[in-house]
């Protein structure tokens, strides 16, 4: 249930999903300052992986839109984010969100996530992806969800194979990371090779 907030704030529903380490629920505008902090002080650690950021990125304006649309995608069923939190300090770690969700005979979604460079590679992302995956599978009845990162990402391709996904291919030119057209590999999991 999408629920109104202060000054007219449409926010997704309350939920928090915990594994052994980290949880995961949606973004609310009280993560906005430890949000700002953390991808601050991972701004070189982040930037050659995604898109380019805006001037305005860390700003509060550029959160607030960010949480409206991210609002928005929930009710229409159309995307889900989440932040992750390390479950025993409730420290900001990371983030991830299942977007691009196709319906109909297609049932499938896109998985993305970044994690805080200082809390990089220490399995939060992977425990993150892991309850998302129940989330998609569960909840949202998905069949599949898919997942791309640059051939040079090896972190980030451990990632996928260890939560099991299947290498499945490479793309030319697939998505604008950092300034340029860039290729990607390509990941995905199915419903029935999901084991939480």
């Amino acid at each position: 249930m999408i629920r109104l907030l202060g000054s007219g704030f449409i926010s997704p529903p309350a939920i928090r999903l915990d594994g052994p380490h980290c949880y995961i629920r949606p973004p609310l505008p009280r993560d906005w300052r430890e949000w700002a902090d953390l991808r601050a002080t991972s701004r070189g650690f982040l930037t050659p992986w995604e898109p380019t950021w805006p001037a305005d990125a860390l700003t509060r304006t550029a959160f607030a839109r960010r949480l409206r649309r991210q609002a928005q995608e929930w009710r229409d069923d159309l995307g889900y984010s989440f932040l992750i939190f390390d479950r025993g300090t409730d420290a900001l770690v990371g983030g991830l969100g299942l977007t691009n969700i196709r319906r109909g005979v297609a049932q499938m979604g896109t998985l993305g996530y970044w994690a805080g460079q200082p809390y990089a590679r220490n399995g939060y992302v992977s425990g993150g992806t892991r309850l998302a995956l129940e989330f998609a599978f569960g909840q949202l009845g998905l069949h599949r969800v898919e997942a791309a990162c640059l051939p040079t990402n090896l972190p980030s391709r451990g990632l996928l194979e260890k939560v099991g996904f299947s290498h499945e291919g490479y793309a030319r030119g697939y998505l604008r990371i950092d300034g340029a057209w860039r290729d990607h590999v390509l990941y995905a999991i199915l419903r029935e090779e999901w084991q939480s």
